[in-house]
């Protein structure tokens, strides 16, 4: 099963997407930077409820599970009510969470509502890398998917400093929960009050395809009317035709192939991404570094992952997917097995320094790669069951990583658990490279 080339869109819906950038990552930036606020106090609360240090880890966690589990009920949401409508229900049900973080009479509350928020999260998540597969055009995807993941980057990297001058400002964390508040009520009202970025540009590609090429079967009638589905032309099928819509369990088993050949490459990928944010830490303290330095080399390790993330989908636009997911693998590969060599050395605070770089580099020339693998391989006509499978397996070897990296330090080393991380980083850089030329379009 391979994808086929996409026609390329109309420059209307180029323009469109520009002008309605804010309404398009909007939404994104406020609810990463509200989750960014609370990230780091969720284990400080849950130990203040009564937790120790594993039940604390296990609360914190639950963001994660809760992210995972809520991937493909998302897809079915987003596939029947559309994205908006879910963004809208998720922020509400988020509302909740945070009430419920805020009150919390005891642990299981607090751990139920961490949950709640990871579980609404996929679906803000879902909801626009759906609307941004079916509308963006093709010749510039890798970059606005890129950028879709750098917004939800900054919002993370910015949020914790956001939540330190509160605490700071207000004495407590609650102040940084009724934040992550404030920001999704303006992600509700943004999404509801705001221009729809959907209407104009079906009306872009309605006027394109009037003046081109004859418009779909499937398109026939559509006209300035917005129906909620893009206007295609060419072989490519409608998203929406009329006609049953398949389920997502029923999705997941017709493109088995490629979420069990592309999609492993990509959860690999994610559990890379993932074990950096995990072994960097621990390699510090494991070497005697003191808790600034560490702070201090993971925060360059990510302030250069955020400088890189447009540099991904330029490279993806002009020379091809693999060309970037290829060189993060390798660099992120490599990286983590030569920094398994450098723990016992006299030097190895220097190694730790440059690795970390070396991997905040890697980390950065993959930015978007997991959104634009998705959505070039997401069915046209109705990608958002698709994308649920997708981000499923691609979120479960983000989850997955840490609990190995934490075993095989338990049973071995950090070290061996380091240098098991890098051929993890070997072995997806020879998955994309087998996988990546067969189900993704040229660009």
């Amino acid at each position: 099963m391979t994808v086929p080339d996409l026609p390329p869109r109309s420059p209307g819906a180029a323009a469109v997407l520009g002008r309605f950038a804010p309404m398009i990552y909007g939404p994104t930036l406020l609810f990463a930077l509200g989750e960014g606020a609370i990230l780091p106090l969720i284990p400080v609360i849950a130990a203040r409820l009564g937790a120790d240090v594993a039940t604390a880890a296990l609360v914190a966690s639950a963001l994660v599970v809760g992210q995972l589990c809520g991937n493909i009920p998302a897809g079915y949401a987003v596939a029947r009510i559309g994205e908006r409508l879910t963004m809208v229900i998720a922020g509400l049900l988020s509302l909740a969470g945070v009430v419920g973080m805020a009150l919390a009479p005891g642990l299981g509350v607090f751990a139920a509502s961490v949950f709640l928020i990871g579980f609404c999260a996929a679906a803000f998540g879902l909801a626009r890398h759906s609307f941004m597969t079916t509308r963006v055009p093709l010749s510039f995807r890798a970059r606005a998917l890129s950028l879709l993941g750098g917004t939800f980057r900054l919002g993370m990297f910015v949020g914790p400093f956001v939540s330190a001058g509160l605490i700071a400002l207000f004495g407590g964390e609650a102040a940084s929960i009724w934040f992550f508040g404030v920001c999704l009520a303006a992600v509700i009202a943004l999404v509801l009050l705001g221009p729809d970025p959907e209407r104009p540009l079906v009306i872009a590609d309605a006027r394109a395809d009037a003046s081109g090429p004859a418009p779909h079967a499937g398109d026939a009638g559509g006209g300035e009317t917005d129906t909620g589905e893009p206007v295609a032309t060419g072989p490519v099928p409608v998203r929406g035709a009329r006609g049953p819509r398949e389920g997502v369990f029923r999705t997941m088993w017709r493109h088995r192939a490629v979420l069990s050949r592309l999609g492993v490459a990509a959860a690999s990928l994610s559990a890379v991404r993932s074990a950096r944010q995990v072994v960097l830490p621990l390699w510090g303290v494991s070497i005697g570094l003191d808790a600034q330095t560490i702070a201090l080399v993971v925060g360059v390790s990510g302030a250069i992952d955020f400088a890189l993330f447009y540099a991904s989908g330029q490279v993806m636009d002009r020379f091809g997917r693999l060309w970037a997911a290829l060189p993060a693998m390798l660099l992120m590969g490599a990286g983590f097995l030569a920094l398994s060599f450098t723990h016992d050395l006299a030097s190895a605070d220097m190694w730790f320094a440059m690795f970390g770089a070396v991997l905040g580099v890697g980390n950065g020339l993959s930015s978007g790669i997991l959104l634009t693998l998705g959505a070039d391989a997401a069915p046209p006509e109705d990608p958002a069951p698709f994308l649920g499978s997708w981000r499923t397996l691609t979120d479960a070897g983000g989850a997955l990583a840490p609990l190995a990296v934490s075993a095989i330090a338990a049973a071995a080393s950090l070290s061996v658990a380091a240098a098991v991380i890098g051929v993890v980083g070997f072995v997806g850089a020879g998955a994309f490279a087998r996988w990546v030329p067969r189900f993704v379009p040229r660009p």
